[in-house]
């Protein structure tokens, strides 16, 4: 295996095309060998990780492009690189194995060297699908009403005025002693609930209106009154409060979104007492209503959300020619319902809140297309939580499409070194469908059957049922996961069985491995961290991929030391070392090591395992609170709330491109679905 060295010394040139041809010239004789075994093998695609097992060592500038490479398309006796300098810029360069010649390549070139690997016709077809959102991408507002020239000066200067008069008040005086004096003024409600909030909002936009500051404007359009009824979609699973956690396809975006909704509901509270207002708000969470419920409360249409006052989930059944659908429908054969399921559950949205809500927030790639279709159709404000977008869960799923998509019943974070789940889909392609060769998703835009371990089936327990651990005095070393190879639970018993150093410290293999029934209790899940911890134990995520890393935050949160996938998001949530530890579920032997390394530094340091911990709390109570998590999506909403109005008639040439595709594409794709049906008796 060879090496490739991120040389940080090593003057990066500002093109790689132009500092390329005279590294490969300085390593000649090597670089030649090197190629020459790279096309040996004929057309094929290669990761970085591939790359690097083929590649000799290399420093310097070539280092850094070798390093930064995310993906090479070999087509003899070219090799074409995509390399990625810095997150969100990209440069394309092909080099000849017989001469070392380089040519810098376009992404539209580059993505149609990896279509000829996999469908060689549709390729070389000229008129092929194209999309290129980039064409239609505007990112500057006009004004559009022409009595709305020249008036900010006379804002300007009735907001002088109105500062002039609540500087003579107290701070703390009610708005309602003074509102008569504000409306004569054109002030409505909705500026604070008292003088100095109205002033501080109000000299908040005087000051923008002299000179645009970014931070000003942020907190003026936080401060804005603009959300106060919020629907998030979750159609798929079994959504409820109670005895869904294990159901099939029912897992931690329950927890998700339920802590979410308590946690929007407690800052619309607040942010409309501060305004002045006494307006409630309403949080509709919008999932599928199942008949055949399994003991559930899934078949009730409408329940409150417990530790809530305005919130509450609503059920939409999924409906055919023949009516309501009983059965439960996998996550990845709901396709067929979910036009149907958007019109009706707008129309049930619509009569519950009495008027349209003012943020749509969708979850997953089902409850983002419905809540697509709601937006679009009401013209509001829609937020994505992608959760896991399949391009980058499912490896090359977007170039083999074909044969996924007929045998699998179906990152958030970037990095420096690893682009996240959007800006992989800035540039990709879909052999044989369509190919997104120039400018997909913009991530500078400003707007961008389950196994259940350890369940005991018979009737009688015994101590080989209950177990226990041979050496109390270890720490454990706790996994939390289901058996599906993405998890790679495997990977972790595999890493420890071939480690005798991690076998040492962590009670976690070949005869040590406990397995405990999955846990459907929250508060359990919490207590069993703590036990955990009470061991000096640790967390391990080894996932190839996690989107978010929900159970990485329950455990620093609960203390314990946390070593998780750098795949994902755990890559952002965790700082390496100081909070946790990122391991590499492609490279058992040093993620082992990692563990071990930080059981011996525990054992040589007894404060060593308290400063980790600490570090993790302090990291979450930073970053990852759900009041955090709550401020940032309402100011969000406000502002591009804001901003689709000044963009309104822009933003709809998109959309109308958008319709095509779900139109002439979209829609004949899921006619390919098999349309559940209720079993006959």
């Amino acid at each position: 295996m060879g090496s490739i060295v991120n040389n940080g010394a090593a003057k990066r040139p500002e093109l790689i095309a132009h500092g390329m041809p005279e590294a490969l010239k300085l390593n000649h004789n090597s670089m030649k060998r090197c190629f020459g075994k790279l096309v040996e093998k004929g057309n094929r695609s290669l990761k970085l990780k591939q790359l690097m097992e083929e590649m000799e060592h290399v420093e310097g500038v070539l280092g850094h492009i070798f390093a930064s490479t995310q993906e090479a398309i070999v087509t003899p006796p070219y090799v074409a690189f995509a390399v990625r300098p810095e997150p969100g810029r990209w440069e394309f360069v092909r080099v000849s194995a017989v001469d070392l010649s380089v040519k810098s390549l376009t992404s539209t070139e580059f993505l149609k060297l990896k279509e000829i690997i996999y469908d060689k016709e549709w390729a070389n077809d000229e008129h092929a699908l194209e999309v290129d959102f980039g064409a239609i991408e505007f990112t500057t507002p006009h004004l559009t009403i022409p009595s709305s020239i020249g008036e900010a000066s006379k804002l300007q200067t009735t907001l002088i005025l109105a500062d002039i008069f609540l500087s003579t008040l107290p701070p703390d005086t009610p708005y309602e002693n003074f509102h008569l004096r504000l409306k004569e003024w054109g002030f409505e409600k909705g500026w604070g609930d008292c003088a100095g909030r109205v002033k501080e909002t109000m000299r908040c936009l005087s000051d923008i209106l002299q000179a645009y500051d970014p931070t000003q404007m942020a907190k003026f359009f936080s401060w804005l009154p603009t959300i106060f009824n919020i629907v998030i979609l979750s159609p798929h699973g079994y959504f409820g409060q109670a005895d869904v956690l294990g159901l099939p396809d029912t897992g931690g975006q329950v927890v998700y979104i339920l802590d979410q909704v308590k946690a929007m509901e407690e800052e619309l509270l607040l942010r409309i007492k501060q305004q002045g207002l006494n307006f409630k708000p309403q949080i509709i969470i919008i999932t599928r209503l199942i008949p055949d419920a399994k003991g559930t409360k899934c078949n009730q249409e409408i329940e409150p959300v417990l530790g809530t006052n305005y919130s509450k989930i609503v059920r939409v059944p999924f409906r055919t020619e023949k009516g309501v659908l009983r059965r439960w429908v996998s996550r990845f054969d709901i396709y067929p319902f979910l036009e149907r399921f958007a019109q009706d559950a707008t129309a049930k949205i619509l009569d519950l809140m009495g008027a349209k809500p003012d943020l749509i927030i969708g979850n997953y790639t089902d409850g983002n297309l419905v809540a697509s279709l709601m937006a679009s159709k009401l013209g509001i404000t829609q937020a994505t939580i992608a959760h896991a977008l399949e391009k980058t869960k499912y490896e090359d799923s977007d170039l083999k499409w074909k044969e996924l998509d007929s045998n699998i019943t179906f990152h958030i974070a970037g990095s420096k070194e690893k682009p996240g789940q959007y800006e992989s889909h800035e540039a990709f392609t879909l052999p044989g469908l369509c190919t997104d060769r120039v400018s997909g998703i913009n991530v500078f835009d400003p707007s961008s059957t389950l196994q259940h371990q350890g369940r005991i089936n018979r009737k009688i327990e015994n101590d080989e049922h209950i177990g226990y651990l041979a050496d109390k005095k270890k720490p454990i070393v706790f996994y939390d996961g289901t058996v599906r190879c993405r998890e790679e639970h495997h990977g972790l018993v595999e890493w420890f069985g071939k480690n005798e150093k991690a076998e040492k410290f962590g009670e976690s293999c070949c005869g040590h491995i406990r397995w405990i029934a999955a846990q459907t209790d929250r508060r359990r899940n919490g207590e069993l961290y703590r036990c955990i911890a009470d061991t000096k134990g640790a967390f391990v995520q080894p996932a190839l991929y996690e989107a978010f890393g929900l159970t990485v935050i329950e455990a620093m949160n609960s203390g314990l030391p946390t070593f998780a996938t750098n795949q994902g998001g755990p890559a952002e949530i965790i700082v390496d070392g100081i909070s946790g530890f990122h391991i590499d579920p492609n490279n058992g032997a040093e993620s082992s090591k990692k563990i071990a390394n930080f059981f011996e530094n525990c054992k040589n340091d007894h404060a060593y395992w308290t400063k980790i911990s600490n570090g993790g709390l302090k990291r979450i109570d930073e970053c990852y609170t759900w009041k955090i998590y709550a401020n940032k999506v309402l100011n969000m909403g406000s502002t591009y709330t804001f901003w689709n109005q000044l963009n309104n008639h822009q933003k709809q040439a998109k959309q109308r491109y958008i319709q095509m595709f779900y139109n002439l594409l979209y829609k004949n794709l899921v006619k390919t679905v098999p349309v559940a049906v209720d079993d006959t008796a």
